[in-house]
């Protein structure tokens, strides 16, 4: 079996092209081609707009007698979406865009009228240039003081950049400015707070200083030939004050809760209910035994 995409064909030993008989067609036959349309447009038969866009099955053909350079200029025949009437629009090589021809007006387009009018500004004034000598030198005159001015503007710009950027900058300088004073005002709080703490410290630790063992006197001598004097005491540990008098554990609690003891204290106890007989209550009575002699 065959493969269905055949890219190599088979032509036998004794093929000539030439014998092929030719397709004799129109000379300027119409394609069908599928194309959106070029330019926004309305119908001239019922007034419906064609947007930029709509695609059409359109047919082609070439235009007898006309070209730009060489360029054949094609022309398109789609139909009205409403209507169905026929609208027909040409290639335009020469600005690069379309032609409405039949059948549709081309909506208004701002840029395009604009472009001609410069284009055509241009070509006036390249005419101008070409008979007066002086037109040349005063167009020249008015452009050096237009790009003079584009200059001065461009300056003006870049100074107020610049001005705003050193704005920023010092604002930023002001910010990292403050910051560090806060940060140098929580260090020095900070500072105070531990100073606070060691000073608690030394007031209730002490170090105490004790005799060294002995044999570890050195046998180091001075400059002088005398041997150098040993310690005999060293600081060993740090030992809690004992004062003479104990502090009360009252004295040690805090002001709220020595506050609820008193008053605690001074409240009277309730008298307590003398407890009632139940067995006389009920009116039992008991009976004693008697002694039995013996």
């Amino acid at each position: 079996m065959s493969e269905r995409k055949v890219l190599n064909k088979y032509f036998p030993p004794d093929f000539d092209p030439s014998l092929i008989p030719r397709r004799k067609g129109p000379k300027n036959s119409q394609q069908v081609v599928r194309l959106m349309a070029p330019f926004s447009m309305r119908c001239n038969t019922c007034g419906e707009y064609i947007y930029k866009g709509k695609k059409f099955n359109a047919r082609k053909e070439t235009v007898e007698g006309e070209d730009y350079f060489g360029i054949k200029i094609f022309r398109f025949y789609i139909k009205c979406t409403l209507c169905s009437a026929e609208i027909t629009f040409k290639t335009d090589p020469k600005n690069t865009d379309y032609k409405a021809e039949h059948g549709a007006s081309r909506n208004f387009e701002p840029w395009r009228e604009e472009k001609e009018v410069e284009e055509e500004d241009r070509l006036a004034r390249l005419e101008e240039e070409e008979n007066n000598p002086m037109k040349v030198l005063e167009n020249r005159t008015v452009d050096a003081k237009r790009e003079m001015d584009i200059l001065d503007a461009l300056q003006d710009i870049r100074a107020k950049n610049a001005r705003n950027e050193r704005v920023g900058q010092s604002v930023d300088l002001m910010a990292r400015i403050n910051v560090e004073e806060i940060e140098t005002e929580e260090d020095r709080r900070r500072k105070e707070e531990e100073a606070e703490d060691d000073m608690i410290i030394r007031e209730v630790f002490s170090k105490v200083s004790m005799p060294g063992p002995p044999g570890q006197s050195s046998g180091t001598s001075s400059s002088d030939g005398s041997p150098a004097e040993s310690s005999t005491s060293r600081v060993v540990t740090v030992k809690r004050k004992a004062d003479d008098v104990e502090p009360d554990i009252h004295s040690l609690l805090p002001e709220s809760t020595r506050a609820l003891i008193n008053s605690k204290a001074a409240a009277v106890p309730p008298a307590k209910k003398p407890k009632p007989d139940l067995k006389t209550k009920l009116g039992i009575k008991v009976a004693k035994k008697s002694k039995v002699a013996v």
